[in-house]
């Protein structure tokens, strides 16, 4: 079965490598391209930094969701899923004293087990109920996002630990924790997927379910694990940004997180059909939708038109993803 699987990633091998050549071509044109239009902010380095910031919680969800679309999945819940885990935490939190330590190691491994349960009922609904990918995480989108609205009567839930900011707005080496935490999780999900049994078998369903069935691996397995691991990386998101602003808007953190999150996933080369993808290429398309939304900031361009431009990205990486793959 191991063999059989290897046997049939040569071409494939090949194929993420010419992905993440075009990926990697396209960052350096759009960074030099940035520069001229933002010229000279843009290379400062508290931009630069800025931009890491900004790109890191979207971008640590993506890095989730390439295993999931990767799969032949998608999940449309992460905003919401990322406001519910993050708001339901600060609630547990302030059952504690203002200034409890164990509060915020408990609040901090409570979200992260909570959004990987998200995750699995997501999962389960998938792969049990047999309930399309797109159907499943929209309805349970909505769920989320409407069962913390009425946990806090759809305003803001504060916390109120002051220990519990110093996670998400404290720096090292002098970048913040947040950017340090996407890198980290980015090399640990690379080895995941290149290094290992696991990552073999997400290809190998993405690219022929019927295929990996008869090849002995445990589709449904395969498939759910990835709706698991994303939610893990949702629950992260949910910490880092609710310790950064110390609070989570019931109505608005979170929207548009799924869409930036599989833009930055299809920016990288991953095929929405399946079957093949790259960390690596996911953390570059975080990096320039970053540098999109810089550029049009710094090159004075109308905020009505920006998410214009971004649409028009990410259809261009459809259609050379299109292109590529006929050829």
């Amino acid at each position: 079965m191991e063999q059989h699987v290897k046997t049939g990633d040569a071409g494939l091998l090949k194929k993420l490598e010419w992905s993440e050549h075009t990926t990697g071509l396209g960052f350096v044109l759009l960074f030099l391209l940035a520069t001229i239009v933002g010229w000279p902010n843009f290379l400062q380095a508290r931009n630069l930094i800025n931009i890491l910031r900004q790109q890191s919680y979207t971008g640590i969800i993506a890095l989730g969701m390439t295993l999931v679309v990767i799969s032949g999945g998608i999940d449309l819940s992460v905003g919401s899923m990322m406001a519910f885990t993050g708001g339901i935490t600060i609630f547990l939190l302030n059952t504690f004293p203002p200034n409890s330590l164990t509060g915020v190691i408990v609040a901090a491994v409570f979200v992260l087990i909570l959004g990987a349960v998200c995750g699995f009922v997501n999962g389960f609904l998938i792969t049990k109920c047999r309930i399309a990918p797109f159907i499943t995480t929209l309805g349970t989108m909505s769920i989320f996002r409407s069962l913390i609205q009425y946990f806090s009567g759809a305003s803001n839930i504060l916390s109120k630990n002051t220990l519990y900011p110093k996670i998400g707005s404290g720096f090292a080496l002098g970048i913040p924790v947040p950017v340090w935490v996407f890198l980290i999780l980015a090399v640990a999900m690379h080895f995941l997927l290149n290094n290992t049994s696991f990552g073999r078998y997400v290809c190998a369903v993405g690219a022929n379910e019927m295929v990996a069935r008869y090849s002995a691996i445990s589709v449904l397995k395969v498939k759910l694990i990835p709706y698991v691991i994303t939610g893990f990386t949702v629950g992260v998101t949910a910490l880092m940004w609710s310790t950064r602003i110390n609070c989570i808007q019931s109505s608005g953190d979170g929207t548009g997180y799924e869409l930036e999150a599989v833009a930055a996933v299809v920016i990288g080369g991953t095929s929405m059909s399946g079957g093949k993808g790259s960390i690596v290429g996911t953390v570059l398309g975080a990096l320039m939708l970053g540098m999109i939304n810089n550029m049009l900031v710094l090159g004075g361009v109308s905020s009505f038109l920006q998410q214009a431009v971004r649409g028009l990205v990410i259809i261009a990486a459809v259609l050379l993803q299109y292109n590529r793959n006929n050829k």
